[in-house]
């Protein structure tokens, strides 16, 4: 039905943080995430995000809304419209291996670009 998948972020040898879910179809639902130095679960947060937008999936299902995830650009929206996007994106022929993981440059930028 779903595969689960997980995105390490390291510099050298030193692991600083990740995230890991489950996805279906075109969407993401994103089971846990950690991390072991300042800011590593929000850079594998970052590289994701990007990453599932590039091979083409919908929604990123976070199961419910915290702070420390609106800061970093998350919505909460209505069951109904859930619903809606769920069954549209669980229908999506998409891979999560179909596009090479982002540059930290690609990154920046997109997170910087304000034309």
């Amino acid at each position: 039905l779903g595969q689960c998948h997980s995105l390490e972020v390291w510099q050298d040898e030193a692991l600083l943080g990740g995230v890991f879910g489950i996805t279906i179809g075109g969407v993401f639902c994103g089971e846990s995430m950690f991390s072991r130095s300042r800011n590593g679960s929000k850079s594998a947060l970052a590289f994701l995000t990007v990453h599932l937008q590039n091979c083409g999936f919908s929604l990123f299902d976070t199961q419910f809304i915290t702070d420390h995830l609106q800061s970093l650009g998350a919505i909460e929206i209505s069951r109904a419209t859930y619903q809606s996007k769920l069954a549209d994106a669980i229908k999506l022929p998409v891979s999560i291996t179909s596009q090479p993981i982002p540059d930290v440059q690609s990154i920046l930028q997109r997170n910087t670009q304000t034309s």
